[in-house]
């Protein structure tokens, strides 16, 4: 009787809604940028985020980056991106707003979803899909998130000189950690 029970528990974890509240201060995001010398790496910071989602793929809420934050090592560098290609005063907020999730979030291990939304940067929103991996434990959840932005073609300038090439497009991992509730 306890496992007829502990089963029928899983199975309405899997159909209910849940909502992912995440932890800022356990959370980052980093890009990756080539050139022709060398590749560039820089992290930001998250601000906040929550993600509602329910078993039909619907899904709502937002994770937020502060594009202010943005840190490549180096301050000349970081100075020139946050004037001239973020225009992170202008534009302080990075946002990624999801619309629907493809696939199941597991309530324990590890799940691997799409997730398709509209990601703001540079005061201009795209539609984008990105893939997910989501692992569960307990109440707490780790989500690892890679997608590519390409900023040129998004209407950002190109930080290419005469003698540094950069790519149009930067590599972005989200990390984001927090808890879910399950509803």
């Amino acid at each position: 009787m306890r496992k007829i029970g502990f089963l029928m528990l899983l199975a309405c974890a899997a159909r209910a809604q849940a909502v992912f509240e995440v932890d800022a201060a356990q959370s980052h995001a980093v890009f990756t940028l080539g050139d022709v010398l060398h590749t560039v790496h820089g992290s930001f910071k998250v601000k906040r985020g929550s993600i509602h989602f329910d078993p039909s793929g619907a899904a709502s809420g937002e994770i937020v980056v502060d594009a202010t934050s943005g840190d490549s090592g180096s301050g000349a560098r970081d100075k020139r991106m946050h004037q001239n290609i973020l225009e992170s005063r202008k534009f302080p907020e990075i946002v990624f707003v999801p619309s629907r999730v493809k696939g199941t979030v597991n309530a324990s291990g590890e799940s691997k979803v799409e997730v398709e939304g509209t990601f703001t940067i540079h005061g201009a929103s795209h539609t984008l899909t990105v893939s997910a991996i989501v692992v569960a434990t307990g109440d707490r959840v780790q989500t690892k998130v890679h997608f590519v932005v390409p900023y040129v073609s998004w209407g950002m300038k190109n930080p290419s000189t005469l003698f540094l090439k950069v790519g149009e497009t930067v590599d972005i991992d989200l990390d984001a950690s927090g808890r879910v509730t399950w509803r």
